[in-house]
């Protein structure tokens, strides 16, 4: 049987979703709409999907996010290939690597993933009718075996302005496929209303499904600069640990473009017939983009006034409105469509008409050089986590969550001294020529230009309290020595 791949694009960051979604920790690693994150929702998108030979998905992501990528799916149990890109450039060059890496895996059996059939998901989209959008996939299946490149087409319900559109064409081989007449950029309120009466224009959903083999010479004909970057960048990869990854010199001059721009729309416009035939199939599945406060709100259930509320939240003549508290209790009075946002640094109030806006903000803070617009006051890391407590002149304060069996990297600092106070665990802690056991209840103190690490040996994860002091506390006084998650200074 067709081997069948999920290919998963983890490379955006969500901007329109802050204070929640931020530069180092974006929107598909949140969980949103339950206790799996979008990425996590992705991934089991496919799960209980009958006669097909699914394989383990490929995953493709930029590097910053590679370790709390590996951890939620970890915490899911299950396996992937997870491709690194040094720096983003946009879904064509995406989808190519991961076409590249399908083609070269090993055969599961008697040559099965020779030219897999790929199914293409943003990682960061919510699908609510998982079992309708596996039926317009099984139907797509049948398409790409004879060689179509097929997109999905979310049947309009409003005259949004805030996506692409695809105008079908005449039907393509079986009930509710069509071909692609073209691709139309978001339109303002008017032009899509007429999208809308036409009754032939569906939103772009950025979802697709094709052999390997086709994308690989689709691209190829319409953009011959990106398969030779890419193929150049992949065939001087290596693998470290449990990523792959292609060569960064190589890649960064691969040009950024999106699949749509590369080749689908070359698809549509292809009268001779030398490229794969594009087709378009017709979804309704409670899909969305999550693409900015607004869109959350649609596809989260409500009450009876219409409100949404997560967290520790009280609502009081409230109606149309999402209130969402992530560290406490946050109260709304006589609040019609607005959206209240609380995080442990940051609150947002927004009308919900004007989400789409919020961009605007993380690139103010970006501008003023201001952290909320990069980091949470949590900030993950490959061996846990630590919580930025508190902060003032000449010191900082952390909680540390090492997970067991972890390590941070053997390092010093220039600029600052710390003091390390266990409060559940033992701690391990290397200082100088010096290997030695920090129980809970007792402390360490890590002079100024001191080699030191920290590992937790347990089996439990081990907290800790850490106080800074010095006349520099940023991220990036640290001069690592040695680390086993192959890190440097940055």
């Amino acid at each position: 049987m067709q081997s069948f791949i999920p290919v998963i694009l983890s490379g955006g960051s969500g901007t329109r979703l802050w204070p929640l979604s931020r530069e180092k920790h974006p929107k598909q690693l949140l969980s949103l709409i339950n206790e799996d994150s979008l990425l996590q929702a992705t991934v089991r998108r496919m799960d209980g999907l009958e006669n097909v030979n699914l394989n383990d998905p490929i995953v493709v992501c930029n590097e910053e996010y590679r370790f709390v990528i590996a951890e939620q799916l970890r915490l899911i149990n299950r396996q992937s290939t997870i491709l690194l890109e040094p720096n983003g450039r946009n879904t064509a060059p995406a989808l190519t690597l991961a076409a590249l890496a399908a083609s070269t895996a090993p055969p599961t059996n008697s040559g099965e993933n020779e030219d897999p059939i790929l199914l293409v998901m943003p990682s960061d989209h919510v699908i609510v009718d998982t079992v309708m959008f596996q039926n317009a996939v099984h139907k797509a299946f049948k398409l790409a075996v004879d060689g179509a490149i097929v997109t999905f087409g979310i049947t309009p319900d409003a005259p949004e302005t805030g996506y692409g559109y695809i105008q079908s064409g005449e039907k393509f081989g079986q009930e509710d496929a069509y071909t692609i007449t073209r691709f139309v950029e978001k339109p303002d309120s008017a032009t899509a209303q007429t999208y809308l009466d036409a009754g032939s224009y569906l939103w772009n959903s950025g979802l697709f499904i094709m052999r390997a083999s086709v994308w690989l010479s689709a691209i190829g004909s319409c953009r011959p600069d990106i398969l030779t970057a890419c193929r150049t960048a992949w065939d001087q990869g290596s693998v470290d640990g449990d990523f792959r990854r292609v060569d960064k010199t190589t890649f960064e001059q691969c040009p950024s473009d999106s699949i749509d721009y590369a080749v689908m729309e070359h698809l549509a416009a292809d009268e001779n017939n030398q490229l794969p035939v594009g087709v378009v199939i017709p979804l309704s599945a409670g899909w969305s983009d999550v693409g900015a406060w607004d869109s959350l709100w649609k596809v989260l259930p409500k009450d009876d006034a219409g409100n949404v509320a997560q967290g520790d939240v009280i609502l009081q003549d409230c109606s149309n409105t999402l209130a969402i508290s992530d560290s406490r209790l946050v109260t709304c009075v006589g609040l019609e469509d607005m959206v209240v946002v609380e995080t442990p640094d940051a609150v947002l109030v927004a009308h919900i008409n004007n989400t789409q806006d919020v961009k605007k903000i993380v690139d103010s803070l970006k501008q003023e050089g201001r952290s909320e617009g990069h980091f949470h006051r949590k900030v993950f890391r490959p061996w846990g986590w630590y919580d930025g407590v508190d902060v003032g002149e000449r010191f900082q304060v952390k909680r540390i969550v090492v997970k067991p069996g972890a390590a941070l990297s053997l390092q010093m600092h220039h600029h600052r001294t710390e003091h390390w106070i266990v409060v559940r665990g033992t701690a391990k802690v290397t200082r100088g020529d010096t290997t030695y056991l920090v129980p809970e209840n007792e402390s360490t103190f890590i002079p100024l230009g001191t080699r030191h690490r920290l590992e937790n040996p347990g089996c439990v994860p081990l907290e800790m309290i850490e106080v800074q002091s010095g006349s520099y506390l940023g991220e990036d006084d640290i001069v690592r020595f040695e680390d086993v998650y192959g890190r440097d200074n940055n």
